[in-house]
């Protein structure tokens, strides 16, 4: 859902917030086997990812690692995240190495700015980490809630394009333009003072209004790296509609160009896509999904 700090005006750099999702997830099976071996629909870096932590931990790769399901990669949903830390704690929990989460997370060099990914399968929910200090190795998570059941979100994704990811990523970070310090002291107090306690008081609106107003700052921050605010200038178009329809905590997850919203209720969510439809909203490559957030931490089953 957004940075809060993107050039360490204080010494730590970044700082963010972000939601774990219900349906949208990874799902995989480890078992022994032969030899390595993978099935399913295995994301383009499974293999590579397994074989590095095998490694690093010292243990055989004589598996076979059977996809059932993976969050789409480079939309803006944390895929590689929740795919290498599915892996690690798989492997951590079939070899009973006992690490934890922050040390998979470490060897699979993961939180190297945002720490939600990690902080969300830790933990689940709605999380803000502290970003990164001088010899942080992953971001602290600094606040979890469990979000309002009632609280739905509506994705809109554009399947023509995919967020900046890897190098192209890196250098867009190298690019952009000193983040002003006064704009991060707003966007932290807005956060402490209005945004969180709003979920504690199961108020969506003012919480939508601050994640409105932090991605405003930091899509336009980012605008010279993506094109705009938004990456799609379809999925713009979508959500400033969904916003004129009651919807709230209006932004792009990531680098896109996956956009969200928030409503209350189920029925609304509906509603407002019946809505959409009608007003011939419903492009060609555009696709949308109504989900909850996740509210329990990543689940290791034997």
């Amino acid at each position: 859902m957004g940075f809060m700090d993107l050039s360490a005006s204080l010494g730590r750099n970044f700082g963010s917030i972000g939601v774990a999702l219900r349906e949208i997830n990874t799902h995989l099976v480890l078992k022994p086997a032969p030899k390595f071996t993978l099935s399913g629909h295995p994301p383009k870096r499974s293999e590579q990812t397994l074989k590095h932590f095998c490694k690093v931990l010292d243990v055989s790769d004589q598996l076979h690692l059977h996809f059932k399901s993976c969050i789409p990669e480079h939309v803006g949903l944390g895929s590689g995240t929740q795919m290498a830390l599915a892996i690690g704690m798989s492997l951590n929990h079939f070899y009973q190495l006992n690490l934890s989460v922050r040390e998979i997370a470490t060897l699979s060099a993961r939180g190297a700015r945002s720490g939600i990914g990690i902080g969300v399968f830790e933990q689940g929910g709605l999380v803000v980490d502290g970003g990164r200090g001088e010899k942080t190795l992953v971001p602290p998570i600094i606040s979890q809630f469990s979000m309002p059941e009632d609280w739905f979100f509506i994705l809109v994704f554009d399947r023509r394009g995919q967020g900046l990811h890897g190098q192209n990523e890196v250098q867009a970070f190298r690019e952009l333009s000193p983040f002003p310090k006064k704009e991060a002291a707003r966007l932290c107090h807005l956060l402490l003072m209005q945004g969180l306690p709003a979920i504690a008081e199961d108020n969506i609106d003012l919480f939508g209004d601050v994640i409105t107003q932090l991605q405003q700052s930091v899509g336009e921050h980012f605008s010279q790296a993506q094109g705009g605010v938004f990456t799609s200038s379809c999925v713009a178009l979508v959500m400033e509609r969904l916003q004129q329809q009651g919807a709230v905590g209006i932004g792009q997850t990531s680098w896109g160009p996956t956009g969200f919203c928030v409503v209350k209720g189920l029925k609304k969510a509906q509603t407002l896509l019946q809505d959409l439809k009608k007003q011939a909203f419903f492009h060609q490559d555009l696709h949308f999904k109504i989900t909850a957030a996740e509210n329990n931490p990543a689940k290791i089953q034997s």
